[in-house]
C-alpha cells in the first residue's frame, strides 16, 4: 500500500472543542505521513508537532505540555508498544491513539494492554482518526463520560467525598484526581480511556452494560464483532482493583452480553446472608 494512500484530502470541521488550546503530537518514522497529519490537524486549528522516533519524542515532552499522541506502531528502534509502555510504567497518562500497519488483532490487544487508549490501523479516513482524537478529548472535558468530577464550589463535605472516592475493599477510586489509591500509599494513575470505562460502571451499580453500550459511552463508537478494546480495558481496570483478578468481585462479566459493576455494599450484604 503506498503511503500517499495512508490518508486522504478530506477535511472535516470541529466546532465543540475548543482545538487551538489543544497540542498533539504525531510520532511516526513516516516522514510523509507526518507531513500529511501536521497538516490535516493544522487545518483543523489543533497545534501540531512530529517526532520521528522516541528519542525526538521525549524531548518534545520535556519542553511542551501535549495533551494527545498520535503514535506509530511499526518503528525502527523503539516501536510504538515499547513506548507506550514506558510512559505508563512512568506515571504519563497522556492520552495515546496507537496507528497500526496491519490492523491484526494482535496488535490492537497489545497495544491497548500497554495503555493506549484507542487504535485505528492504517490505511485509514483522517475523518475517522479526528473523530477518535475529538471523542478522547470530549472525555477529558466536564460532564461528559471520562471527565474528572467537579466538586461543588462552597466546598466539599461528607456526600461530596462519597461521590468522588468509591471504596472497593482495599482500594479507593478517587474521581476526581482520576487514580487509584492503595493501602500502601501507592498510588496509580489511570489512563483517560480506563478512567472513562470504569466511571460509567461505578456511575451505573447493579447494571449490566452491554459492550456495545460501553464502547458509545466510553469511546463514543460502536463496538464491533471482533472488537476487543472493552474487554482488555476490563483486563488492566481487574488487575489494579480487584483482589483476585481471575475472580472478579466488582467488575463481573455477564456472559454473552457485557460488565456490570457490583458495589461494596452488595458484597457485604452478600457474605452477611451466609
Amino acid at each position: 500500500m503506498e503511503k500517499n494512500k495512508l490518508i486522504g484530502n478530506s477535511t472535516l470541521s470541529i466546532a465543540d472543542v475548543n482545538n487551538q488550546n489543544i497540542q498533539i503530537l504525531v510520532v511516526d518514522d513516516d516522514n510523509r505521513l507526518r507531513t500529511l497529519l501536521m497538516k490535516y490537524f493544522g487545518d483543523q486549528g489543533f497545534r501540531v508537532q512530529a517526532a520521528a522516533d522516541g528519542f525526538q519524542m521525549d524531548k518534545i515532552m520535556v519542553r511542551d505540555s501535549i495533551d494527545l499522541l498520535i503514535l506509530d506502531l511499526m518503528m525502527p528502534g523503539e516501536d510504538g508498544l515499547s513506548i507506550c509502555r514506558r510512559l505508563r510504567a512512568t506515571g504519563n497518562t497522556t492520552p495515546i491513539i496507537m496507528l497500526t500497519a496491519r490492523g491484526e488483532d494482535v496488535d490492537r490487544i497489545l497495544g491497548l494492554e500497554m495503555g493506549a487508549d484507542d487504535y485505528l490501523a492504517k490505511p485509514f479516513n483522517p475523518r475517522e482518526l479526528l473523530a477518535r482524537v475529538n471523542a478522547i478529548l470530549r472525555r477529558q472535558t466536564p460532564n461528559i463520560p471520562g471527565a474528572p468530577v467537579t466538586g461543588n464550589s462552597g466546598g466539599h463535605d461528607g456526600n461530596d467525598k462519597s461521590k468522588t472516592e468509591i471504596e472497593l475493599g482495599e482500594v479507593v477510586v478517587n474521581l476526581n484526581t482520576r487514580s487509584v489509591h492503595y493501602k500502601n500509599d501507592e498510588v496509580v494513575q489511570l489512563t483517560t480511556g480506563e478512567f472513562s470505562l470504569l466511571k460509567i460502571l461505578l456511575q451505573n451499580p447493579n447494571q449490566p452494560l452491554s459492550r456495545d453500550k460501553l464502547m458509545s459511552l466510553a469511546r463514543g463508537r460502536g463496538h464491533g464483532p471482533f472488537d476487543r478494546a472493552i474487554d482488555v480495558q476490563i483486563s488492566r481496570l481487574r488487575k489494579l482493583i480487584e483482589k483476585d483478578p481471575t475472580q472478579p468481585r466488582y467488575l463481573q462479566t455477564v456472559w454473552g452480553f457485557g460488565y456490570v459493576f457490583i458495589p461494596e455494599e452488595n458484597q457485604k450484604q452478600t457474605h452477611s446472608k451466609k
